[in-house]
């Protein structure tokens, strides 16, 4: 049982001191039966008054709204964390598994519709050449889909750091390759395509070894519904299926609604600076 302990901290720099509005904090996981939140902390400066809720997807939202005025905005966020893994093998694998087309029981269905329809419009030529390339074949295994997807996007796209405001089309991410957001974005679209229900999912990556990629800040992979296997995490920068090493923090339909953090300033002159540094590492260690 992995026991994380995560330092994540956001700072703004402004040229000026600047006078701040309410700021949204989506950096605190959920307690389920693959997670423990045993310790979660922030350290907030300037200090000010905080609030929580859960938003509509059920994620822990902190609201923060910083006293006075200031020229730096600094949010340092603790966590400690106990990872249950939950991995793909034996017996799962030996029951019977949901194959192409998949049809998910009425219930089921429509909790997930808002999860199924592709969000990106008007995919290009290129796109739709490369999603029938890489389309579920009749009567396939689902699972044995999403794991070929997960592999080929992995293997078949260069990672690349991408420090720029927002998230790629899957148009263009095929055509380019991407960093952790991007490559789930299309991982995410692809599956809605294929008739399946998938979900953004943002967090934290615990680095094993030098090879992961995305561990130096907040990470991005995605989430499918079976129906025999309910929510299965994917991450296609690294080719991860349900790994203890990785710590989801929130969950939306899109990417521009899992922003960290984001708020508004008064007096504002532009010109602001945003540096970010994720360390996540075993206890112990």
């Amino acid at each position: 049982m992995p026991r994380l302990r995560i330092t994540h901290e956001t700072v703004y720099r402004f040229p000026r001191p600047v006078s701040f509005g309410p700021w949204r904090l989506l950096m605190r996981p959920s307690d389920s039966h693959s997670a423990r939140v045993v310790e979660a902390t922030f350290d907030l400066s300037p200090p000010g008054t905080t609030r929580w809720t859960h938003d509509a997807y059920g994620n822990s939202v902190c609201h923060f709204t910083p006293e006075g005025h200031s020229d730096v905005l600094q949010v340092v966020n603790h966590l400690l964390i106990e990872r249950y893994p939950a991995p793909l093998s034996p017996p799962c694998r030996d029951a019977p598994l949901a194959v192409f087309p998949v049809v998910y029981e009425p219930a089921s269905a429509i909790v997930l519709a808002p999860f199924m329809a592709p969000a990106c419009p008007h995919p290009d030529a290129a796109y739709l050449l490369w999603l029938a390339q890489v389309g579920p074949q009749p009567a396939e295994p689902a699972l044995d889909y999403i794991i070929r997807l997960n592999t080929t996007i992995h293997t078949g796209f260069a990672y690349a750091a991408r420090y720029a405001v927002g998230t790629q089309t899957p148009s263009q991410t095929v055509a380019t390759g991407g960093t952790c957001r991007d490559l789930a974005w299309l991982m995410i679209e692809t599956l809605r395509h294929a008739g399946l229900a998938a979900r953004f999912i943002t967090g934290y990556l615990y680095a094993r070894e030098a090879s992961v990629l995305g561990a130096s800040a907040t990470h991005a992979w995605c989430e499918v519904f079976l129906p025999d296997l309910g929510w299965i995490e994917c991450d296609p920068t690294n080719g991860l299926i349900e790994s203890s090493d990785l710590i989801r923090v929130a969950v939306t339909r899109t990417p521009e609604e899992a922003s960290p953090m984001d708020g508004v300033l008064f007096d504002s002159p532009g010109g602001e600076t945003l540096t970010v540094q994720v360390d996540v590492r075993q206890e112990g260690d």
